[in-house]
């Protein structure tokens, strides 16, 4: 046996499954005795199990009594005993790597062990699948099975309430997709409440057909975009505003730092022209804004040296070499101000409030395990991105699958015949075929070619489809005929009908090579399950991509020479050898295109952490945020005392700019004069700047409650850290977007975006700073204060597929008071009573 695992697994993989079998013969030793206890023992096993954890012993120490105690609820609920080879599938997911178990080996029994166990924590763990179907199914399906053993299971899926999904993440072992989940972390670090998340830490999850999350959707980003409260009338007024402001009596600028300020004259013209009380109230927070970006589009931004026009367009010029930066924005609002300066027309495009990749989402997991068909092709991937060893699990049964070579014919034409003539030989005799496709246009081909022939079949090419399960299930009986692409079905399993077997089992066709080798094998492995019997053949064209693109020149030529009509195939080995080389070359480019992605991500990861961390730290303060805030306004200062203070001889600091700041953004006009900072130090000038704020925010405490204060303090701090952080991220994919370009001046483009993106970063954290200052110690107090947030009409999106949060289906609502057709409607959409239920 040990010189057979030798042969098949190679020593590495021996050495491994001997490991885990010394634990597996643990389990079977404890089995007699599992046997003896009731029915109402097993949920009192899991509650001393949880309270020996609680004092101190490692799930390793549990491990075999709690896989022997599902296992054998397995047997009483379900009706199933887990073989070996699954106890040893199950140790390798507890263990936190890849269980790469064959089709039909019991993947989905073989995770109840490792969620059961690491449930015991109290810490939630999460079964990650890849459609919603599936989830819903196994959730049902292996609820009873925990329920049994005294846990709780909860669903999570697109379009329930917060409460339904605080409810189901609450639950000891939640079940969903990847999308759900990945969404549901950057929703919750988009809350004004602490009470509105809905997550709990991520603890523990096991993703299954994880090749097909961690590796085929790795370079699909999640994204949740919305459209921001800009306006392009507001960009116009307040440029047409600006106009009328001259220098030094309704504006400062400094050369040195290209700083933008409005003198007090000049705020009061704001508040004359605009006709409000307090431009720093928070109600007039977006206008202040526009006025600031409209007056450094027209004193800081120069034509033609910082920008040009081009075909009604701004197209930034790089400052360091001269450049045009076609595609680059600026950010924050100021690209639009230029526009408006220019008299183009403004874009006003959705902005990007947050986004995650899957592999950075899944990163975050304390522990992670996968389990799939076929993962070895990608093993070197996981391990680097991943930290997981992939397990090649044995068979409970050998294969006795017959594994053909491929069949090669000179045309696409001849190639789509012979498969159709082979299908319709197969199905006379009754044997059911799998037919894999790459393409839709492919499945519909041969459907036409087989309605032809008159041979009956179903065509399944619509993924995430509730009857793909169904139609998957059903490819094993006499003579179904089933043409499904290669992805559909994943996670179902193919039975063989009555007779079946005698006839040889289910015949996979393969029309075409993937450019992955995993896919083929996930497609050969739909035959062969648990021991049957069964035929698996690729049907190749010397027209098909792969054969294209890696040189099949010369063999279409011998083809030619010998004189091959389209009815006679090569059967090569030697070419299925070349064809398998092709494929580990897309592979290996693959793999370097997703680690880049990865790359460039985890810059933007650590920001995010950052900004993540501190928004929760803000949502969860109590007390403790006056704290923070007065940091941010010391921090603020500093900066400013700093850049006028620099000068060697004291008589040339800028003492006036020091005190018009804190006129204009900390204090009142007759709180600080230049004569109060004569004399001082640095550090003096900001200690005694700080005792006269601190005296300030004093005085705003007492007009209110200090629960109301706050509250204030949060309203700021959050929608500020909002708006900076929304248009960071634009302006980092901005530059994301341009990068590559500095590979022909010979520097790394990594490198650049890391720096570039560093210095962005720490000018977002230094406006976040300045603005809280301005506002917290400006802005008045009003008693019914709202958390808002910074964009509306937001919406979900992954690989293209929109999944967004509006689309709900509307509340039913019974009328009960006579509501005006102009009226909000009171189901709560948000639409007027006439475009509602009015309708």
């Amino acid at each position: 046996m040990a010189g057979l695992l030798t042969k098949i697994f190679g020593d590495g993989t021996k050495r491994q499954l001997n490991k885990l079998q010394r634990k597996v013969d643990q389990i079977e030793t404890l089995e007699s005795e599992m046997e003896q206890l009731t029915d109402d023992d097993f949920s009192s096993k899991t509650d001393e199990f949880k309270q020996r954890y609680a004092d101190g012993e490692s799930l390793d120490d549990l491990l075999p009594e709690a896989f022997a105690l599902v296992r054998e609820s397995s047997k009483r609920v379900l009706g199933m005993r887990p073989f070996p080879v699954q106890l040893i599938g199950a140790i390798a997911l507890h263990e936190g790597n890849i269980a790469e178990m064959k089709t039909g080996e019991g993947k989905t029994l073989a995770s109840t062990m490792p969620a059961y166990l690491n449930a015991l924590t109290g810490k939630g763990v999460h079964i990650i699948t890849v459609n919603d179907y599936l989830a819903d199914r196994d959730a049902k399906d292996m609820g009873v099975l925990y329920n049994f053993l005294g846990l709780t299971v909860g669903m999570n899926g697109n379009g329930m309430s917060k409460e339904e999904k605080r409810e189901a993440y609450a639950c000891d072992i939640t079940y969903g997709t990847n999308n759900e989940f990945g969404f549901d972390y950057l929703r919750d670090n988009m809350v004004l409440y602490k009470e509105q998340m809905v997550q709990r830490s991520l603890h523990y999850a096991i993703v299954d057909e994880v090749d097909s999350i961690l590796i085929d959707e790795a370079r699909t980003p999640l994204i949740i975009s919305g459209s921001a409260q800009k306006s392009a009338s507001m960009y116009q007024q307040a440029n047409a505003f600006v106009r009328v402001l001259s220098q030094e009596t309704d504006y400062t600028f400094d050369e040195q730092t290209k700083g933008v300020q409005m003198t007090e004259e000049g705020i009061n013209k704001a508040e004359r022209y605009f006709n409000i009380d307090n431009l720093f109230d928070l109600d007039h927070v977006t206008l202040t804004h526009h006025i600031n970006q409209a007056l450094k589009a027209h004193v800081a931004m120069q034509r033609d040296t910082d920008y040009v026009v081009q075909e009604g367009e701004i197209i930034i010029v790089d400052q360091f070499t001269g450049r045009l930066m076609k595609g680059r924005r600026y950010s924050d609002g100021l690209h639009q101000a230029i526009e408006a300066k220019e008299g183009l027309q403004i874009q006003n495009e959705s902005m990007t409030l947050a986004s995650l990749t899957f592999q950075n989402f899944f990163r975050m997991y304390d522990k992670l395990a996968g389990m799939t068909g076929t993962a070895k092709t990608e093993e070197e991937e996981f391990r680097n991105i991943y930290n997981m060893d992939v397990i090649a699990i044995p068979t409970n049964e050998p294969i006795i699958r017959d594994d053909k070579a491929d069949m090669i014919y000179k045309t696409m034409n001849g190639k789509f015949q012979a498969v159709a003539d082979e299908i319709q030989r197969r199905h006379e005799i009754g044997q059911p075929v799998l037919v894999g496709t790459v393409a839709v246009e492919t499945s519909e081909l041969i459907s036409k070619l087989l309605n032809k022939a008159g041979v009956p079949h179903n065509v399944l090419n619509a993924k995430n489809h509730y009857r793909e399960a169904e139609i998957i299930e059903n490819a094993g009986q006499k003579g179904a005929v089933t043409i499904a692409t290669n992805m559909a079905g994943r996670g179902t399993d193919i039975k063989l009908g009555e007779g079946v077997v005698e006839l040889g089992g289910l015949v996979v066709i393969g029309t075409e090579r993937h450019e992955s080798r995993r896919i083929d094998n996930q497609l050969r492995g739909r035959s062969g399950r648990q021991g049957d019997p069964g035929v698996t053949q690729f049907y190749l064209s010397m027209e098909d991509e792969l054969m294209r693109r890696f040189g099949s020149e010369n063999l279409s030529s011998m083809m030619e020479k010998m004189g091959m009509d389209d009815t006679q195939p090569i059967q090569s080995k030697m070419v299925s050898r070349a064809v398998e080389s092709a494929q580990r070359r897309v592979e290996g480019n693959n793999f370097d295109a997703r680690k880049t992605v990865l790359s460039y991500d985890d810059i933007l990861r650590q920001q995010r952490d950052i900004i993540y961390k501190q928004r929760y730290d803000v949502i969860e303060a109590g007390d403790n945020l006056r704290g923070i805030v007065k940091d941010m306004i010391q921090s603020a200062l500093e900066r400013v005392v700093s850049t006028n203070t620099q000068d060697e001889i004291d008589e040339n600091w800028n003492l006036d700019s020091i005190v018009e700041y804190a006129h204009r953004n900390l204090l009142h006009s007759e709180d600080l004069s230049v004569d109060d900072l004569k004399g001082k130090d640095p550090d003096e000038i900001t200690e005694l700047i700080m005792e006269k704020v601190n005296g300030r925010y004093d005085e705003k405490e007492q007009e209110l409650t200090s629960e109301q204060m706050r509250e204030f303090e949060k309203v700021i701090v959050l929608r500020t850290v909002d708006t900076k952080w929304m248009d960071h991220i634009d302006q980092m994919e901005q530059l994301r977007q341009g990068i590559h370009l500095r590979a022909y001046g010979q520097n790394d483009p990594l490198q650049e975006y890391q720096a570039e993106g560093f210095e962005m970063f720490e000018e977002m954290v230094a406006n976040i700073e300045d603005e809280v200052a301005r506002y917290v110690m400006k802005a008045e107090i009003r008693d019914n204060l709202q958390r808002e947030q910074v964009a509306q009409n937001t919406q979900a999106v992954s690989g293209g597929q929109d999944q967004s949060e509006t689309k709900k289906p509307r509340k039913p609502y019974v009328k009960t008071e006579t509501v005006g057709r102009n009226d909000p409607c009171p189901c709560g959409s948000g639409k007027k009573y006439k475009n509602c239920h009015g309708a």
